[in-house]
């Protein structure tokens, strides 16, 4: 290792004048003996009172040979100090000397000729345990080969944060031989680095003497400018034996590979974390726009700052999506996340917003290749190929837009749309891995919407039959004011088995019917299409409602096992009554003036289709003002609440007779019904009116 000769100024000058004392003579515990010419001790030091066991009283005017040495050596040291006395020359080397207690210790000695002013000469002899000289040495030794030969680098900094030593792996590292960096601080050496950290901490280290222990420092040095590095460095506080403060060492290890190990390790793990996320949060509802939302929001924003989700328009429409080389993107925005805020928000389509895009655009091209499309860093000429119009082309490099990816949407072998991710804020450009990732995710995500958009097809299939069965508005009549009401299932496989009619018939009597065939789908919304065929071909035949109900029980038997629950009524505005049969289904409600709401008693019955049970008629009275309301258990059937609760519920809420039908059924659709329902909802309400 290099080292100064002596402790440096600011100015990198030596030190002048007297400076603190080191420990290590203290360590040696050096002895000092002086001897005249005839072997006589003259000058005796506390240190060899110790290292030979005699006071100075007992030592000095005794021959040296005589009192430390045995007999059998006696001839040899004599000749010994006859030589140095003689000729000048100093002799060292290791002894046995015998200690006052009366053993043999090895010591190592240094003798050498003096003279003083008046010419006279002696001999002067220092001293030292041969064990504690050989245990330095060796710890010297060890210290220096290691610090030289080992890969960590080492440095030793004064109190004023200068180099002092450094060794080999330290001179590799920093680019610079050793005798460079001696008395320069680390601001000269390693101009590269933010070193305002490292300096604080070590003036730390300098006053409290707590060592700082594998802190992770990154930048870059001379010996490589052009890549950073990482490191992990420690700083320790240097004491002699005295305690007195010598400066700070520093080891510097390069963890560059271990620590991109590591980083790529924790970019693993949260990939996995993103994916696992992901399989959790979409596809959660059969809803299309809810799970273009869901994908939306677990990409932002551990993979991007701005995402949508865009499917193309002939998908959505249920209609073939390749594109031609030439052919512009009509796409339909799905999601964007974050919902609102930034310039690059703004510039993206908004849900629900369909835009045309054109041949030359990236998402056109990710959606007519199949393959994702990545521009990691974002150049002013790349906006409009990114952006749907040049004003969004502006928003966007205004946000600050400076990494681009979209990839494909694809489910079964067809490409659905696209997922758009952008990054303004996250410095990082999207990269390889990014790619991977964002193709999982779409991978993923593109099952769930192909799902939801089957799901969402085969529902509105449903609804569009359901709505062309049952009455767009039922017919007016002089003795009866009605509205009506039909509501889908929130879940998609739960539409089509509901439903209502109206039928005048001769007389001015009028048939009310309300039914809900078990099971759903096309299939339930059939059945319901032919069992209201049926039902007002058998009302136009005048039978009594539970002859009516029996023949429909035969032929709901015949439609494939088909189970359905139904309430007919025919009233009669002359008579001022209502004749009721019930095949098991949910009673309807009188409202009368003056009265409170109340279930009609009916006999439930068994449900259409079960066959052999007989149905019976009731006759209620009907007077001008009295209201009849019929329903399906869509309105008042919970999972969470009993039947009875919610029955008493819908009476409560009928205690207005004059309230108009027609808010009477919103008022009891809006309380009544749950956003999540998974049965559609059919009601009728009729109000008896005066003749002429």
């Amino acid at each position: 290792m290099s080292a100064a000769e002596a402790p440096a100024t600011e100015s990198g000058e030596p030190a002048r004048g007297p400076v603190p004392p080191g420990g290590l003579l203290d360590v040696l515990g050096v002895a000092s003996v002086v001897l005249d010419t005839d072997g006589r001790i003259v000058l005796w030091s506390p240190q060899a009172e110790q290292l030979f066991g005699y006071t100075a009283e007992e030592a000095l005017g005794q021959y040296a040979a005589r009192l430390m040495v045995h007999e059998e050596h006696s001839r040899l040291v004599g000749r010994l100090f006859a030589d140095v006395m003689r000729t000048g020359q100093s002799w060292a080397g290791g002894f046995p000397i015998r200690h006052k207690d009366g053993s043999t210790r090895l010591v190592e000695f240094r003798n050498m000729r003096l003279l003083d002013d008046r010419g006279d000469v002696y001999a002067l002899g220092l001293a030292a345990d041969q064990s504690t000289v050989r245990r330095l040495e060796q710890d010297v030794a060890l210290s220096e080969r290691m610090v030289k030969q080992s890969p960590i680098g080492y440095a030793v900094l004064d109190t004023e944060l200068r180099f002092v030593s450094v060794n080999p792996a330290l001179e590799q590292i920093n680019g610079m031989p050793a005798a460079e960096h001696v008395g320069r601080t680390l601001r000269e050496v390693v101009p590269l680095l933010n070193v305002g950290d490292l300096e604080a901490a070590a003036r730390r280290v300098l006053e409290t003497g707590v060592p700082l222990i594998d802190d992770t420092l990154v930048g870059r040095t001379p010996a490589d400018p052009d890549e950073d590095h990482t490191w992990s460095h420690s700083l320790y506080r240097l004491e002699d034996t005295l305690g007195h403060v010598l400066g700070v060492a520093v080891s510097l290890v390069d963890i560059t590979e271990q620590h991109r190990a590591s980083v790529e390790a924790e970019t693993a793990r949260r990939r996995l974390a993103v994916i696992a996320d992901a399989s959790a949060r979409i596809g959660t509802t059969l809803e299309l726009e809810r799970t273009a939302c869901e994908l939306a929001e677990v990409a932002v924003p551990e993979l991007a700052d701005v995402a949508a989700v865009d499917l193309l328009d002939a998908v959505v429409e249920g209609r073939p999506s390749a594109l031609g080389p030439s052919e512009s993107a009509v796409i339909r925005a799905l999601a964007v996340r974050p919902a609102e805020g930034s310039d690059a928000v703004r510039a993206a389509d908004p849900p629900g917003q369909i835009a045309r895009y054109g041949p030359d655009r990236l998402v056109t091209e990710c959606v007519r290749t199949g393959e994702a499309v990545l521009v990691p860093r974002v150049k002013d000429e790349d906006l409009p190929l990114i952006a749907r119009s040049a004003e969004a082309a502006v928003l966007l490099g205004r946000a600050g837009l400076h990494s681009y990816l979209a990839v494909p949407l694809i489910a079964r072998g067809e490409v659905l749309g696209a997922l758009d991710l952008k990054r303004t804020r996250n410095p990082a450009p999207f990269d390889e891995d990014d790619v991977l990732l964002a193709r999982e995710l779409a991978a993923r995500a593109a099952v769930q919407i192909d799902n939801a958009r089957w799901y969402q097809n085969a529902r509105n299939t449903a609804l569009t039959l359901q709505r062309s069965l049952l009455p767009s508005h039922p017919p007016v009549t002089t003795a009866l004011e009605v509205a009506s009401r039909y509501q889908p299932a929130g879940a998609t496989s739960e539409v089509g088995g509901d439903w209502f009619d109206v039928i005048p018939l001769e007389g001015g009597k009028t048939a009310l019917v309300v039914g809900d065939v078990m099971g759903s789908g096309v299939s339930a919304a059939a059945t319901m299409g032919r069992l209201r065929t049926a039902t007002t071909t058998l009302a136009a035949l005048d039978l009594d409602p539970a002859r009516l109900l029996e023949h429909l029980d035969k032929t709901t038997s015949a439609l494939d096992h088909s189970i359905a629950t139904c309430v007919y009524a025919v009233h009669d505005p002359h008579l001022r009554q209502c004749r009721i049969a019930n095949a098991g289904h949910l009673p309807p409600a009188r409202v009368r003036p003056g009265s409170p709401p109340e279930l009609l008693d009916l006999p439930t019955g068994v449900p259409l289709g079960v066959g052999g049970v007989g149905f019976s008629t009731v006759t209620v009275d009907f007077e001008p003002g009295d209201e009849l309301v019929f329903y399906t258990d869509g309105l008042v059937e919970t999972r969470s609440d009993s039947l009875d609760e919610r029955l008493a519920l819908l009476l409560s809420l009928l205690d207005d007779p004059a309230r108009p039908l027609e808010e009477t059924c919103d008022h009891l659709l809006r309380t009544l019904r749950h956003p999540d329902n998974h049965d559609d909802v059919a009601l009728l309400i009729a109000r008896a009116q005066k003749l002429g």
